[in-house]
């Protein structure tokens, strides 16, 4: 799952993408009100923590903006103000939480994961499709009731096509989804398929049906069967 966290606060900053990347999730920081605003238009996020107050501009005109380009992302508020108006602001803007400075990162974690889960699986704490079940919390996998051993990558990628059920999606688009800003040094996509070769492998080993399919000249989707 990829984060974006918008902080300008060095130390907290580093601090929560340290402990977030530790708990699996794929994180990039803008430090400034430009640098969020262009990465929120460029680029799709489970969820964008954002703070109010930026060096440029207020966190709460990112969050407006990225409601109107893409009105399903996640968004939780991080600020040092505990202002009752600054959070109904946010939430009438269409942010999903906030949280207030100091906080636990274990904490954020937890209210990261429910937005997430709320989101793009409908709060659902196992999600279903065809023989793959899969709990998010535990990150695990089964396949008609066999647990699934996957690498990181491989779970992180079969969440991604879970999310986008029936939805093509590009070589790009998965590899920017699971290692961010590192594509930008890749040469070739050529590795996406060979985790998207092992995930099918291993459901079949597993009795599963092969539901990730290649649509030839634009990239791949995970089919519900009907």
């Amino acid at each position: 799952m990829k984060i974006l966290l918008i902080e300008d606060e060095t130390f907290l900053a580093e601090s929560i993408i340290e402990f977030l990347t530790a708990s699996g999730f794929i994180c990039e920081w803008a430090e400034t009100f430009e640098m969020g605003f262009e990465k929120v238009s460029l680029y799709e996020y489970n969820c964008v923590l954002v703070d109010i107050t930026l060096p440029g501009g207020s966190g709460l005109q990112i969050i407006e903006q990225l409601k109107k380009m893409k009105p399903d992302a996640g968004v939780i508020i991080i600020s040092a103000k505990n202002s009752l108006d600054d959070k109904l602001t946010g939430l009438d803007l269409g942010a999903d939480d906030y949280i207030t400075k100091p906080f636990h990162l274990s904490e954020l974690n937890a209210r990261i994961k429910s937005v997430i889960r709320r989101r793009n699986f409908e709060g659902k704490k196992e999600i279903l499709v065809n023989d793959i079940r899969v709990v998010p919390e535990l990150s695990q996998v089964f396949v008609k009731n066999q647990e699934l051993v996957l690498t990181k990558k491989e779970y992180e990628m079969l969440l991604f096509f879970l999310s986008n059920i029936n939805r093509v999606l590009t070589k790009e688009s998965i590899a920017e989804h699971l290692w961010g800003d590192d594509m930008d040094m890749a040469d070739s996509f050529d590795f996406i398929y060979t985790h998207i070769k092992n995930i099918r492998k291993k459901i079949i080993e597993k009795g599963g049906k092969d539901c990730i399919h290649t649509v030839y000249g634009m990239g791949y989707k995970l089919a519900e069967e009907q």
